[in-house]
């Protein structure tokens, strides 16, 4: 009887010593780390086939997206027919802004070579791709919108209207919180390295 009540209180005690240990290892209020919350991040996205066919479906989630609250810019580079160009730029659904070259129709043809070397009041197809991609360049330096599409940019860059050295120098300095969506062929090796999500469309047989 006597061993009972010994070995009982003994694992008493035991039991009171190991939760005074475990008090006194939790930190007090001052000695606890400072909470930091991990803001979004953007996300770099390719659509992208050997054909003109992914940016339908782009185009319907940005609708989406603008119209439960995001900030979103849709551009389109190649794209003519309506000469919207930087003062022409169209607002849907209240929060999406859509951006087109200002030119009379689609364009298919090469760049003029050392075109960005002159300077001209000219409305050319390459002066025309150039004001929507400076205003490009400034919103994904800026990060005052949410998510930006562009449309057929491995395209301008393939037929030289851009270079793709200034466009993956953009992308390594844009806002990280802006999800950025890349649609249509010919996207550079360099780009699709660094994308954080891939979809490719493909023909049936």
């Amino acid at each position: 009887m006597t061993a009972s009540l010994g070995i009982g209180h003994l694992a008493t005690n035991k039991t009171a010593l190991q939760s005074h240990r475990t008090l006194q290892s939790v930190p007090s209020p001052e000695e606890r780390a400072e909470l930091h919350l991990v803001g979004a991040e953007g996300q770099l996205q390719v659509h992208t086939a050997p054909y003109r066919g992914s940016f339908s479906v782009v185009l319907s989630e940005a609708l989406r997206a603008a119209g439960l609250g995001s900030q979103v810019m849709v551009v389109q580079f190649l794209k003519g027919g309506v000469a919207q160009g930087p003062n022409g730029m169209v607002q849907l659904c209240g929060k999406l802004k859509w951006l087109r070259p200002e030119v009379l129709s689609c364009i298919a043809e090469p760049a003029r070579k050392n075109f960005l070397d002159k300077e001209t009041d000219e409305t050319t197809p390459e002066k025309a791709i150039a004001d929507i991609w400076e205003i490009c360049r400034e919103q994904l330096l800026k990060g005052d919108l949410d998510q930006v599409v562009l449309d057929e940019i491995g395209l301008a860059i393939a037929l030289g209207y851009l270079t793709e050295k200034d466009f993956i120098s953009t992308l390594e300095k844009r806002s990280k919180k802006i999800d950025v969506i890349l649609t249509g062929p010919s996207i550079p090796p360099g780009v699709m390295k660094m994308a954080d999500q891939v979809t490719e469309l493909r023909c049936g047989n």
